[in-house]
């Protein structure tokens, strides 16, 4: 649900999104993010027009939010906050502000877009399990 939520809020599914900062596809990868996380996967196959194939651009962008869950302790709201904002940036606002592991206030979230965009994407991920909750079943 998380990874659906996040492709609606960065590209409403279109895989032939850019945005004005340089993000790229449904999942909208930074080129150098993706670049890392094609070395983390082993990929040989990467290069910046690969990442405009949907189903490379899904597989990273999931690898990525995976990444960054467990990074942050499975906390969706810092996890999220790191997909958009960095996770340097998040590293930083957590050391910064004594922020602890089970940490949710986003409305502490420095920047004001991170704060709109983790709002975004939790309350497509709600709207998601109302409107397909079967898809729980499947998962285990």
């Amino acid at each position: 649900y998380l990874a659906i939520a996040v492709i609606k809020t960065e590209s409403k599914f279109q895989d032939d999104v850019h945005s004005h900062r340089g993000a790229i596809g449904l999942m909208q990868l930074m080129p150098d993010t993706a670049e890392w996380i094609a070395g983390q996967l082993e990929d040989p196959a990467y290069s910046v027009e690969a990442i405009h194939e949907p189903e490379r651009n899904i597989r990273y962008g999931i690898w990525y939010l995976s990444s960054l869950q467990r990074e942050f302790g499975g906390n969706d709201v810092l996890a999220l906050a790191a997909y958009n904002a960095g996770r340097g940036n998040v590293q930083e606002w957590i050391r910064d502000n004594g922020w602890p592991a089970d940490f949710h206030d986003i409305d502490a979230i420095p920047y004001q877009e991170t704060r709109e965009y983790v709002r975004k994407v939790l309350l497509t991920e709600r709207k998601y399990r109302t409107l397909y909750p079967d898809l729980d079943d499947r998962a285990n």
